[in-house]
């Protein structure tokens, strides 16, 4: 049994759920977010909230029953709050900024970075060393952020580079003389 798929996604006040068209619509304050529906799981929209539980006893259905439930729990929380992802930069004149709908960034490259930023994205550099990458979608928040990262990953010697706010660098010892 699912623990997790167990529980009941709450529905906060200002929040409507759909059911329609294999796709399960969650509209609030701060957007409409949808996702598929799976074959092998049944969707209750009842007062408590909306129960996701399995239609049959199939591996297949246990499997996707946990992972759906916090997938509709995702668009419900994206849509009341939102979701943020904070990369910081460490390094020397290693920095970024925010210039339209570019981010900016130098990461000790012969050049600068250009990062376009995509459509229901936002991203505010308070600082030049942090970027605070912040949208509705749960999974565009972290795959923005990854692709950010990606151009300096954090080395394991000085800890340069780009990592998310409260990751731990396993530091190395260097080279002894």
């Amino acid at each position: 049994m699912s623990r997790i798929g167990k529980k009941t996604v709450s529905i906060p006040a200002g929040v409507t759920a759909t059911m329609e068209d294999g796709l399960v619509k969650v509209k609030g304050p701060k957007g409409e977010l949808s996702t598929p529906m799976v074959d092998d799981l049944t969707y209750e929209l009842n007062d408590d909230g909306l129960q996701v539980k399995p239609a049959n006893k199939t591996t297949r259905a246990r499997a996707f029953w946990g992972m759906q439930r916090t997938l509709v729990q995702n668009l419900v929380d994206g849509v009341t709050e939102g979701f943020t992802q904070v990369l910081e930069i460490n390094g020397v004149g290693y920095r970024a900024a925010v210039k339209g709908k570019v981010l900016n960034l130098q990461l000790g490259f012969s050049h600068d970075v250009d990062f376009d930023i995509p459509e229901g994205i936002t991203i505010k550099t308070p600082d030049q060393t942090t970027v605070e990458i912040s949208g509705i979608d749960r999974q565009q928040v972290g795959q923005v952020a990854a692709e950010i990262r990606r151009w300096r990953k954090p080395e394991p010697y000085k800890g340069k580079g780009i990592k998310y706010r409260g990751e731990y660098i396993y530091r190395k010892e260097g080279k002894k003389k």
